[in-house]
């Protein structure tokens, strides 16, 4: 049965300039246009979608679970989530989101009843409960984020343990001895999210291999919360001249502190984070980053899901767990130790 990779390739256009001449949801050239046209005819393709779900089982959506969790910042997760929902239409797929906390529960509902021809999965926790349901689903299922397990999925997310490393090696090469690092609340690693650790474990362990002191501590996901527990972390260390965030509200906040105390990155502290260029420049952050790369994951984690969907990779064909490297946006926000 033909796909809508089938006629983009015969067409010579992309899956998308297929959708938008099939949907008129977007304008597209003349000649563009006819080509999709013959590809259709020549394959006989369907591009009715209640008529494609009756040939063809397919609904031309994948379904989005999501939640906005109180000790998470929802900016940030909102970054991720766009990532998944632009890429999916720029495919010719809609998208089905389920916000809902029983997501073992909604899972289920979109599998059993046939809703969505593949799942994405955010806010991947260590032991994830809706995994489960996810390998015993008929439709494939693509996270952004490490399980602990990642047998029967496709796992897209960034190097954590590289990202922790390359932060205080950075720092180090500065010549940094005493380092803060501010995690997401403590209530993001009870629950499972392994992320936080991930990056802490291996700070930690490159700071011990360096002769560095790290205090790693745990800060609120909301204001004014994090303001004052980054005030207290600055009080209770004086004598440290470096700061990493794996934390985009305490990044988000931090401006607001050191103007309070007087201070200014990097004469008086050196500022790393980890967060997007997108939200860096939301919250007009000066900060240097670790770019935390939402969008592109987003786009892998689609496009994968998107090539099992359409019987582009062979079923006896190997999961997949891809890292993507971290990268250190330079914003001048560190330097030499004052002093």
């Amino acid at each position: 049965m033909a796909t809508i990779g089938d006629v983009a390739r015969i067409a010579g256009v992309s899956r998308s300039t297929v959708s938008y001449a099939l949907s008129g949801k977007r304008a597209i050239s003349d000649q563009a246009r006819r080509r999709v046209e013959a590809a259709v005819r020549e394959l006989g393709y369907t591009p009715n979608a209640g008529a494609r779900a009756l040939a063809t089982s397919q609904t031309m959506v994948i379904g989005l679970l999501a939640r906005f969790l109180e000790d998470e910042f929802a900016p940030a997760m909102l970054q991720y989530m766009l990532g998944v929902s632009n890429t999916a239409r720029e495919l010719g797929y809609d998208i089905l989101l389920s916000t809902e906390e029983d997501g073992m529960r909604a899972l289920r509902r979109m599998s059993d009843s046939r809703m969505v021809d593949g799942v994405v999965l955010l806010n991947v926790a260590h032991e994830d409960d809706r995994l489960p349901v996810l390998r015993s689903a008929p439709q494939p299922g693509a996270l952004v984020g490490l399980p602990g397990d990642c047998t029967g999925v496709d796992v897209f997310d960034l190097d954590f343990e590289e990202t922790g490393r390359l932060m205080v090696d950075h720092l180090y090469r500065l010549g940094h001895r005493e380092l803060i690092l501010v995690s997401q609340p403590e209530h993001v690693v009870e629950r499972g999210g392994a992320y936080v650790w991930r990056l802490q474990d291996s700070a930690q362990e490159a700071a011990r291999a360096r002769g560095v002191t790290l205090h790693a501590t745990f800060g609120s996901s909301r204001q004014p919360d994090i303001g004052r527990d980054l005030a207290a972390v600055l009080d209770a260390h004086p004598g440290a001249t470096g700061l990493i965030l794996n934390n985009e509200a305490a990044a988000a906040a931090l401006p607001n502190v050191l103007h309070e105390r007087g201070l200014a990155a990097p004469r008086d502290l050196s500022v790393v984070g980890r967060y997007s260029e997108e939200f860096a420049s939301t919250f007009s952050l000066h900060y240097s980053a670790v770019e935390s790369a939402p969008d592109r994951l987003g786009r892998m984690a689609v496009r994968q899901l998107v090539r099992r969907i359409e019987g582009e990779i062979p079923p006896e064909d190997p999961y997949v767990v891809r890292f993507v490297s971290p990268e250190l946006v330079d914003r001048g926000s560190t330097g030499a130790p004052p002093g």
